[in-house]
């Protein structure tokens, strides 16, 4: 997998892709269209989900400058409990972003 202009994936990602057998397509489709967004453990980052049948897959990634940071990924087994959400303004600047 590698890099391009707009995403930039972490080798941790590409581990965790691998393992939950999740696509590169499959991650940046979670990114541009989220059932939930939220704020993440780890500070300044954004956490996404999508629901699938009996799970959910999450990613988790960095706004930079220039690109979409990647920074894991993976699913979640069951329904997970909503945490923070992030506030209006910050969402609209995300999507002009991405």
């Amino acid at each position: 997998m590698i890099s391009g202009a707009k995403y930039f994936w972490t080798k941790h990602s590409q581990y965790k892709m691998r393992h939950y057998g999740l696509s590169p397509q499959r991650i940046k489709r979670i990114i541009r269209y989220p059932a939930r967004i939220e704020e993440a453990i780890v500070p300044n980052l954004i956490a996404v989900m999508v629901p699938n049948k009996k799970q959910e897959i999450w990613t988790m990634y960095k706004l930079t400058k220039t690109q979409i940071k990647v920074i894991t990924a993976w699913r979640y087994p069951g329904k997970s409990p909503a945490r923070n959400p992030i506030p209006k303004e910050i969402l609209e600047e995300i999507k002009s972003i991405i």
